[in-house]
């Protein structure tokens, strides 16, 4: 795994295919991962500046739609501490979600599956001092 590039976020096929869609209507999306509370711990999809990201949040990363575009992840610092040793990959399931997310008309949620990481991928991401 030396030199390899280990990404913090990922995406489903049926994921990216639903935000291929909801660019389409929308313009360019961002997500922001809830940290609990009313929207349980939902990935939230916006329109990319709706909401305010700053000084307290972390970027996970950019999720490759396969056609060229992306979207970019957040989650709050004090968040990230929790989750930093585990890979997140962003799904869909039928259903609605809570809160504001742009697929909640659409009859789906997105949703997050984590894993730990390998410790090669653990160690990947401290030699590249990103933990």
């Amino acid at each position: 795994m030396v030199g390899a590039v280990v990404e913090r976020v990922g995406l489903t096929e049926p994921a990216a295919e639903l935000l291929r869609e909801l660019r389409a209507r929308y313009g360019e999306l961002m997500f922001h991962q809830s940290g609990g509370c009313c929207d349980g711990s939902s990935p939230m999809c916006y329109p990319a500046g709706d909401l305010l990201v700053g000084d307290a949040d972390e970027h996970l990363g950019d999720l490759d739609l396969g056609d060229g575009g992306t979207v970019g992840v957040w989650m709050t610092k004090a968040q990230y501490e929790y989750w930093k040793h585990t890979h997140l990959t962003i799904d869909v399931v039928d259903g609605r979600g809570a809160g504001f997310s742009l697929e909640a008309p659409e009859g789906k949620r997105f949703l997050i599956r984590s894993r730990l990481f390998t410790d090669d991928e653990w160690l990947a991401l401290t030699d590249a001092h990103l933990v």
